[in-house]
């Protein structure tokens, strides 16, 4: 059985749990005109209900399809002769891999013999067994669960007591899903990143001045310990940033200035929409038009006035990004500014400051906490961008503060050591890791520096 199935099963089980409870309720009393005997509305039992029916079943479900591949390929394993289950740890998921490729109609490396035909059947079949298993325990959890609440149903039965509890936990449990992901992504590049720095010291990544992590396959070759000094990944990151907020930060926040406080209404109607449709517009689409068209103008325009211009230069990635970033850095200064009281606009222009001094000395101070938690979203989004520096300033890691020179950046490089089939046991993949952990650290500090900035400057008003 299909697992949509199940779901859908699930569902009309949990439709038919909410009608019954309602009924169930309404029956107690003796009818739609005594139902002020009720503590909770009839829509609170038939959610109460619902959810016992509907919750254990989800539960099970997931903790089923947890542990089912591993229970299955255990199965798999056992049958296996003894050659293969002697096999090395890689070689063993290297087959395993195959026999599950081959069952659900992938495609599979070497040619199929008869040991990964029959397995495959047999992987089939014990696939097929375990999801009828899980539909009749799943069903039969939800129908004991719905049971259990329909016979609890009574007239001064808090339903709704309940119902709200269980959705207050439920609301609990979603909100630390968040954490404990970012608690997860964080050990999960501190735990590799270690690795890493087992191999390499610290002091060589962090201050090295040469990355070039290409190791070679034999230790005669040469190169073969491969070269991981990171300033060049780091100084390319910040020059390209610096380009791209020195383009964003001025004409998003003058953008944002005159929207909201010099531009008459029709004109903001028209012009907020079509500036926030930069940002939708695919990164990928900005990479091609810093490729084809900024990139070759910035050279012709070089070229003119005597100067060396590489076909892929920061210069180009840089401006490209600013205008990727001017609606994050608008958008959001235009609602911090908005969010400024009428009141002081209209006590300063009472008191005879004209509409510039108010937007300088009053508005603007009020609303910085806001403008700076745009402005560092915006700084976060450009150290993070990848594809328009891949296009537009290619991938050499040359240690330069010249805007006409070809850069990389972190994220570039992570991306390019982790394209395709990687073993997770060179410096090389795990280099990409160690790059992800100074990433998390940057950006850390970053949003540190901006809350001390908000604290320290932050105004209170009544």
């Amino acid at each position: 059985m299909q697992l949509t199935t199940i779901i859908l099963l699930l569902g009309s089980a949990s439709a038919a749990a909410y009608y019954f409870g309602t009924q169930r309720s309404l029956r107690v009393v003796g009818g739609q005109h005594r139902l002020p005997q009720l503590h909770s509305l009839p829509a609170y039992h038939g959610y109460f209900v619902l959810i016992r029916t509907l919750l254990p079943a989800l539960a099970v479900l997931l903790v089923w399809l947890l542990v089912e591949p591993k229970i299955i390929m255990a199965l798999i394993v056992r049958h296996l002769p003894e050659a293969e289950r002697s096999m090395s740890s890689g070689q063993l998921d290297l087959l395993l891999n195959n026999i599950q490729n081959l069952a659900i109609g992938d495609v599979v490396s070497g040619k199929v013999n008869g040991l990964l035909s029959e397995n495959a059947a047999r992987f089939v079949a014990y696939s097929t067994a375990s999801r009828q298993l899980l539909a009749a325990t799943c069903l039969g959890i939800a129908f004991l669960g719905g049971v259990f609440a329909w016979r609890k149903i009574r007239a001064d039965f808090r339903a709704r007591t309940k119902v709200e509890r269980m959705l207050t936990v439920a609301l609990m449990a979603a909100s630390s899903v968040a954490i404990l992901t970012t608690i997860g992504i964080v050990f999960s590049v501190l735990f590799e990143a270690i690795r890493f720095f087992r191999e390499i010291p610290v002091s060589e990544f962090l201050f090295g001045l040469n990355w070039s992590p290409q190791t070679a396959m034999r230790v005669d070759q040469v190169g073969s310990s491969g070269s991981f000094g990171a300033v060049p990944l780091f100084a390319g990151t910040l020059l390209i940033t610096v380009i791209a907020m020195l383009v964003a930060v001025p004409v998003g926040l003058m953008t944002a200035i005159y929207l909201a406080e010099f531009s008459s209404t029709r004109f903001r109607e028209i012009a907020k929409p079509l500036l926030e449709i930069l940002a939708g517009v695919p990164t990928v689409v900005y990479g091609f038009f810093a490729a084809l068209t900024m990139a070759p103008a910035i050279r012709r325009a070089g070229e003119a006035v005597g100067l060396s211009v590489a076909s892929e230069s920061a210069l180009a990635a840089g401006l490209v990004m600013g205008i990727m970033i001017i609606p994050v850095v608008s958008s959001l200064s235009d609602d911090a500014i908005k969010a400024v009281p009428r009141a002081m606009r209209d006590g300063a222009l009472a008191l005879g400051a004209t509409r510039s001094e108010t937007v300088l000395q009053i508005i603007l101070p009020a609303a910085l906490p806001g403008i700076v938690g745009g402005i560092l979203l915006a700084v976060s989004r450009a150290i993070g961008e990848t594809m328009i520096v891949v296009m537009a300033a290619g991938l050499a890691a040359n240690l330069t503060a010249n805007p006409f020179h070809a850069v990389t950046t972190v994220t570039v490089q992570i991306v390019t050591l982790l394209v395709g089939d990687q073993e997770f046991d060179s410096a090389k993949t795990l280099a990409a890791f160690a790059l992800s952990l100074m990433l998390f650290v940057v950006t850390l500090g970053l949003n540190i520096v901006g809350l001390h900035v908000v604290r320290k400057y932050r105004e209170q008003y009544e």
